[in-house]
């Protein structure tokens, strides 16, 4: 084979795959249609367990500039519900970090470059074959390149996908028009206090929080690097052939909130998008034979709550360590199989909370309604921390697992044995497994934690068990 692993897609979770993979010893090769980076706005941050992954990596430092550990949200937002969060004390899982998704793409690809990984711009995939060796994928123009392994990661409109035969059910409505732009706020119409957006008429629409009215819904960004956005979202029709301004976003924010819009368009013309309805879709496959999807190739969603990355990069790290094991020949049998069965579930759960979502920040009286019963069951703790592990995905455990643990989160990406024993005597059941798993001594008790950071043993008995189940017989 010319590649032992393919990875067709240079957004974050392709480039995640792909460190991922060149942490455990396997040099892929990333293939992205695109000669450059994409620069339209997108994803503006990131939500949930992956910030700490990404920290544990030691990549949230080259993401932000800032070095300390993070620090979990005191309040966030669930269906334009603002929730105090904080009150969870240190239970709670919900950490955030603003950084648009173009940074996390330019970091990740110059991590990728410094750990060995080929990446190849303008290179389209047409064709796909495979059998029980390897994969072949045609590209444009002709030429062909030959991997044991393909993961696809190539968006939603995923060419991967399609070329394998996996199907990808789900709904798509055109009810809603979101309009979004880069705006001018005058001082006056900055709230001193909450740094929100003073609208005359109406009151103070917060900052980085989705504001439901009962017309639609409307949010408000001030970016640190000084860009200010605002998103306006309501049900109606549109004329897609004619373009998106400023004025087309100011004049639905007076439909909605029933005032005339405080902001102006910039002097320099900058990010204008105008999207009409949603689109819910779970692959029915996340593999097809030696080819896997990861990220929005298998799986979109509405963007509200901000899961997309949370989702996608969490694909990613659990995918590479398991291909990295077939590759060096130490896989135990079924080991890649558990992708599918672990992460299909984690999909599942997001696309349904975010349609859950979409439907409580919708107009009418009818929602209305059902916000004001919701809320009531929002200010109960019990229900405040379930929808903590929901937004975050600490809810998820998979089978033969216990819980996912920051502490074991390790920089080069290998499993990690701790051994709080007096004697030593899980390090000295582990010794054989030592060519795969890093043993250390550090933390108040014992675990055997995955690559991906989830806890696969806790002291006790059934370490040799555990160890063989997830990084295959002793050396």
């Amino acid at each position: 084979m010319e590649f032992d692993v393919v990875v067709v897609g240079a957004g974050p979770n392709g480039l995640m795959a792909a460190c991922e993979l060149a942490l455990a010893g396997v040099r892929p090769l990333v293939l992205e249609r695109d000669r450059e980076q994409r620069t339209e706005q997108r994803a503006n941050g990131m939500v949930g367990q992956v910030v700490r992954l990404l920290h544990g990596r030691g990549l949230l430092e080259r993401l932000t500039g800032d070095a300390a550990p993070p620090r979990p949200a005191d309040a966030f937002m669930f269906a334009a519900y603002p929730l105090p969060f904080g009150r969870l004390g240190a239970a709670n899982p919900v950490y955030t970090v603003l950084v648009p998704q173009q940074r996390v793409e330019r970091v990740l690809a110059e991590r990728a470059v410094e750990l060995g990984v080929e990446l190849r711009r303008g290179a389209a995939v047409t064709g796909l074959d495979q059998d029980g060796d390897g994969v072949t994928l045609t590209l444009d123009g002709g030429a062909t390149v030959t991997a044991r392994w393909v993961i696809g990661a190539d968006g939603g409109r995923s060419a991967v996908r399609k070329l394998a035969g996996i199907g990808f059910p789900g709904v798509t409505h055109d009810r809603t028009v979101s309009r979004s732009a880069h705006v001018v706020l005058d001082g006056a119409f900055r709230d001193p206090g909450t740094g929100g957006m003073r609208v005359p008429g109406y009151g103070v629409i917060p900052p980085f929080l989705h504001t439901r009215l009962e017309r639609g819904m409307v949010s408000f960004a001030p970016f640190p690097d000084g860009r200010v956005m605002v998103n306006v979202s309501e049900h109606a029709d549109v004329d897609e052939s004619a373009p998106m301004s400023v004025a087309e976003l100011a004049a639905a924010f007076t439909r909605v909130v029933g005032v005339d819009a405080p902001f102006t368009a910039p002097a320099t013309p900058g990010m204008v998008r105008r999207m009409s309805g949603g689109n819910t879709r779970l692959a029915d496959r996340y593999r097809a034979g030696r080819v896997f999807l990861a990220g929005d190739a298998a799986h979109v969603h509405s963007a509200i709550g901000g899961n997309g990355l949370n989702l996608g990069l969490q694909d990613a790290v659990n995918l590479a360590w398991k291909l990295a094991a077939a590759v060096h020949g130490w896989a135990p049998p079924g080991l890649l199989d558990t992708y599918e069965s672990e992460r299909r579930p984690a999909g599942e759960r997001v696309t349904m909370q975010t349609t859950a979502q979409g439907v409580l920040v919708g107009p009418g009286p009818e929602i209305t309604a059902l916000r004001a019963l919701f809320g009531e069951l929002l200010a109960d703790e019990s229900v405040l921390r379930r929808i903590a592990g929901l937004i975050s995905g600490a809810d998820i455990v998979y089978p033969g697992t216990s819980r996912w643990a920051a502490e074991g989160v390790t920089a080069d990406a290998r499993p990690l044995l701790i051994d709080a024993s007096v004697d030593g005597r899980y390090a000295e059941i582990a010794a054989p497994w030592a060519g795969r798993v890093s043993i250390g001594t550090r933390g108040a008790a014992s675990m055997l934690v995955r690559p991906d950071g989830y806890v696969a043993w806790e002291d006790g008995p059934g370490l040799e068990a555990a160890l063989h189940r997830w990084f295959g017989p002793a050396a």
